[in-house]
C-alpha cells in the first residue's frame, strides 16, 4: 500500500478519501464496528466547508445542516447583546457561518464515500505492531496480517496507539474543568432562535447549540465527576431562569474533562504522521478540534501525493509538522482561554467576557485566519469570488461559477488573472487557468478580482504556494521547480 492509516475517525476517512482522490492506494484499519452514529462534534467552520468543496463533499453535506453565524448572551432571563461581526466580515468567502451538522454524518459520508472507492475500512481490527525500516513500514493486525506501505498515518484519537508506540511526547494539562454533553428534542418557553446562546449566571457554565433537524445540544459546565443527567438539566433551567426546558427525547448525553496537549512532533523519519486527536487535544470551546483534524488531512495528502506520484524531494513532508503544529498550538490556546473565561472574570462578566474573546481570537475559530507564512500573499488561502464562464456558456453549463470551484485537489493550480499571454512552462503537477477582468479576452473572466494583474501558484489545499506580478514570475518558477524530481 501507499499509505496505512490506523484510525477511522473523521481525520483518518478523510486522510484515506483524499488519498484514493489523488490515485493512491490506502488500507484504514479501526476498532470501531462502523461510523459514528451520534455525538461528538457539532459544527464546522468556514475554512473546512471551502476545503471540503475542493474535495467534492460540500454538497452532500451542507443541505443537512443550520447555518449559524450569531452569538448572544442572556443574564436573569434578559437579552444582553447579540454578535455576528466576525462572521460578516470575512473577506473571500461565501459561507460565513458555521454548518451546524454533527461528526456522524461526516463520518458515514466518508466511510461510504470509501466503500465506492474501493478502500473499506476493516473495522474489529487492532494493529499490533508498525515498524519503520528503510523502504517504508510493515504493520501487524491483529488478524495476524502483514501491512507494507510506504507510510503510516495515525489518525487514532487521543490515547494513539501510534503515538505511544513511536514515544512521541504528549504532556497533557488538566485545568480541572469537567461538563456534560446533552442531545435532544426539547420543549421550552424561551424565545428560540438559531443562534448560539450563551447564559449568564454567577459563572457562564450553560451554552445552548443549534444542530441539524430539530435536535438542540447544551455543554453544561458541572466542575464534578458524579452528576446524573437530571443533574446536568438542573443546572441548564437555573442558568435560563425564569424561563425552562424539558427533553421531549434525549439522542446523546456524555461527560468530559477539558485535556489540552500537542504532541511533540507530529512526524517521523518522513514515514510516520499523526493527524487530529493524536496529535492535538483540546476543550470543544470554538468548535475547533473537528475542523482542526480536517485541515492536517487536507494538509498532509496532497505532500504524500505529490512525493509518490511526481517524485517530490521527501523533505516537503516536514513542511505538514511545520505548517501545522503552530496552528495546533494557537488552538489549543484559544480553546483554552474561552473555556477558563467560563469560570474566570475580572468584570463578573463571564459571558460577555466570553463573546469578546471569540472575536479576538475569529481567525482560529472560523478557520479563515489560518496561514502558512507572513510574506504577503504566499502562505494565505486563496480568497474565494464569482468567475465567469463562456465555455460552460456554450456547453449549457452554468455561466458563472467559483473560484474554488475550479480547484482540484490532485493539482497545483496557476492561476493568471490578465489579459496577457504570459509563457510559463509547468510541470504535470500544474493545472494552468486564465482569468481575464473582461469577456472579450478568453474562456474565464471576473469583474470584481481580488488579484488583478497577478499570478497566483495555488495548493491543492487552495492556500498561496507563490506569488508574483505579471511581469515578473520567478518566485512562481522558483517554487516549481523545487518540487521538480532532483537529478539523479
Amino acid at each position: 500500500m501507499d499509505i496505512f492509516i490506523v484510525g477511522a475517525g473523521p481525520a483518518g476517512l478523510l486522510c484515506a478519501f483524499l488519498a484514493r482522490l489523488c490515485g493512491l492506494s490506502v488500507f484504514i484499519a479501526d476498532r470501531s464496528s462502523g461510523p459514528l452514529r451520534v455525538g461528538r462534534a457539532d459544527a464546522l467552520n468556514a475554512r473546512s466547508l471551502q476545503l471540503l468543496e475542493i474535495g467534492g463533499l460540500f454538497s452532500e453535506l451542507y443541505p443537512f445542516g443550520k447555518t449559524c453565524n450569531t452569538s448572544s448572551v442572556w443574564a436573569n432571563g434578559n437579552f444582553v447583546s447579540r454578535q455576528s461581526t466576525w462572521w460578516e466580515d470575512l473577506e473571500g468567502c461565501f459561507h460565513k457561518h458555521f454548518l451546524m451538522l454533527g461528526q456522524a454524518f461526516v463520518e458515514q459520508l466518508l466511510d461510504r464515500k470509501l466503500s465506492e472507492l474501493k478502500a473499506s475500512v476493516r473495522r474489529k481490527t487492532l494493529v499490533n505492531g508498525v515498524n519503520a525500516t528503510e523502504n517504508g513500514c510493515v504493520s501487524t493486525l491483529s488478524s495476524g496480517e502483514v501491512i507494507e506501505s510506504r507510510f503510516v498515518i495515525g489518525a487514532d484519537g487521543s490515547h494513539s496507539f501510534v503515538r505511544q508506540l513511536f514515544n512521541i511526547p504528549f504532556e497533557i494539562t488538566r485545568p480541572q474543568l469537567t461538563w456534560a454533553v446533552l442531545d435532544g428534542v426539547i420543549e421550552s418557553d424561551f424565545p428560540k432562535v438559531p443562534e448560539i446562546i450563551v447564559f449568564q449566571t454567577e459563572t457562564s457554565d450553560v451554552a445552548w447549540i443549534p444542530r441539524e433537524r430539530d435536535i438542540d445540544r447544551f455543554y453544561i459546565r458541572m466542575d464534578t465527576d458524579t452528576f446524573s443527567m437530571n443533574d446536568a438539566i438542573a443546572k441548564i433551567n437555573r442558568a435560563m431562569h425564569p424561563h425552562s426546558l424539558n427533553f421531549k427525547e434525549i439522542e446523546w448525553f456524555s461527560q468530559f474533562s477539558v485535556k489540552e496537549s500537542v504532541a511533540a512532533n507530529f512526524s517521523l523519519d518522513d514515514r510516520i504522521f499523526l493527524v487530529g486527536d493524536a496529535c492535538h487535544i483540546h476543550s470543544v470551546n470554538g468548535g475547533m478540534g473537528l475542523n482542526t483534524g480536517l485541515s492536517d488531512a487536507f494538509n498532509l495528502i496532497w505532500k504524500i501525493h505529490q512525493v509518490i506520484r511526481f517524485q517530490s524531494p521527501t523533505m516537503l513532508l516536514r513542511t505538514y509538522e511545520q505548517e501545522r503544529k503552530p496552528v495546533a498550538l494557537r488552538v489549543v490556546e484559544t480553546s483554552g482561554a474561552l473555556v477558563r473565561t467560563t469560570k474566570q472574570s475580572e468584570t463578573g462578566m463571564h459571558a460577555t467576557d466570553y463573546v469578546k474573546l471569540v472575536e479576538k481570537r475569529a481567525g482560529n475559530i472560523t478557520g479563515m485566519g489560518i496561514r502558512y507564512g507572513e510574506q504577503d500573499l504566499d502562505g494565505s488561502r486563496l480568497f474565494d469570488f464569482m468567475v465567469s464562464c463562456g465555455e460552460g456558456q456554450a456547453l449549457g453549463l452554468p455561466s458563472e461559477t467559483r473560484v474554488y470551484s475550479l480547484l482540484d485537489y490532485r493539482f497545483f493550480t496557476l492561476l493568471i488573472f490578465s489579459d496577457l499571454k504570459i509563457a510559463v512552462e509547468s510541470p504535470d503537477f500544474v493545472r494552468l487557468i486564465q482569468i481575464s477582468p473582461s469577456r472579450e479576452s478568453g474562456d474565464h473572466w471576473a469583474d470584481n478580482c481580488p488579484y488583478h494583474e497577478q499570478i497566483l501558484l495555488v495548493r491543492p489545499d487552495s492556500y498561496i504556494a507563490a506569488s508574483s506580478p505579471i511581469n515578473n514570475i520567478s518566485s512562481i518558477t522558483d517554487y516549481m521547480d523545487s518540487l521538480r524530481p532532483k537529478a539523479a
